[in-house]
């Protein structure tokens, strides 16, 4: 135990400068190698990868819903202006709309590219549940959580190499790498904390999140439940400690918005 503490401990005092020392699933700490650069970097590799591939990801043309984007980015922009995002003024925070009616999923890459489908917004019936989901995927970014998990899967030897300027083929195919990775279950569950913070100080319900888990609940999760249910509790356990953030930190808005949620989603493809 002792040597392995020692090594984190060197391979951390190596990554000064590049990177920081973060928590993993297990609790134990272990270095993130790569700066705030190499987020947006990464982020901006994972888009063109997105963007390359519109069988897989069919992005819906902004000039062609300009309504939808400019009503989904309304959201983002409150998130961003709570004064909670710790890198609201460095990560993009680009928002795109993928038309797949079948997924209830979104995901953010490093450096703030934001992805959300059409299945999951009307599945949704609320601005504050979609508000809370966004939150939820965007604290992935803000708390660096892709490149924490890339730092565990490259492994310490390759780590070291990477610090020393060796092995740079291994970050060769990085765009395609960031879209397959899972998160640990800490990781999901300060994703969870940071949605409540984040709309917190906005008007909407701060447990919005937790109406989406409600829903999952009583219709059943079945074959369209999110990839980033994988590492969580259940859908329970979520709702009861999304609640218990939004009682703690003594959260007061309460608008959900439902009318014109309605009508984004019927300005949505069919």
């Amino acid at each position: 135990m002792r040597t392995s503490i020692l090594f984190c401990g060197a391979l951390c005092a190596l990554a000064i400068g590049m990177g920081s020392c973060s928590a993993d699933g297990s609790g134990d700490f272990t270095p993130n190698i790569f700066s705030l650069e190499d987020d947006i970097n990464f982020g901006r590799q994972a888009d063109s990868a997105i963007m390359a591939n519109p069988a897989e990801y069919p992005v819906l043309n902004r000039a062609q819903f300009p309504a939808s984007y400019a009503y989904i980015e309304k959201i983002r922009n409150k998130i961003l202006n709570s004064g909670q995002v710790f890198y609201k003024d460095k990560f993009a925070w680009e928002i795109k709309i993928i038309r797949d009616d079948n997924t209830l999923n979104a995901f953010c890459t490093p450096g703030g590219y934001i992805y959300v489908y059409t299945g999951l917004i009307k599945f949704l019936d609320h601005e504050s549940e979609l508000a809370g989901v966004l939150g939820h995927e965007m604290a992935h970014a803000d708390r660096r959580h892709s490149t924490d998990q890339l730092t565990q899967q490259l492994g310490l030897s390759t780590l070291l190499d990477i610090v020393l300027g060796k092995n740079q083929g291994a970050l060769s195919n990085i765009g395609q790498t960031l879209l397959s990775l899972s998160f640990s279950r800490n990781q999901e569950s300060e994703a969870d904390d940071y949605s409540v913070m984040y709309l917190c100080p906005t008007d909407y319900s701060a447990n919005g999140a937790a109406g989406f888990f409600d829903k999952l609940i009583s219709q059943g999760s079945s074959g369209g439940t999110p990839t980033f249910l994988s590492t969580h509790p259940g859908p329970e356990d979520r709702v009861t400690k999304i609640n218990s953030k939004r009682n703690d930190l003594g959260c007061t808005g309460s608008n959900n918005y439902d009318a014109d949620y309605s009508n984004f989603k019927a300005g949505l493809p069919n």
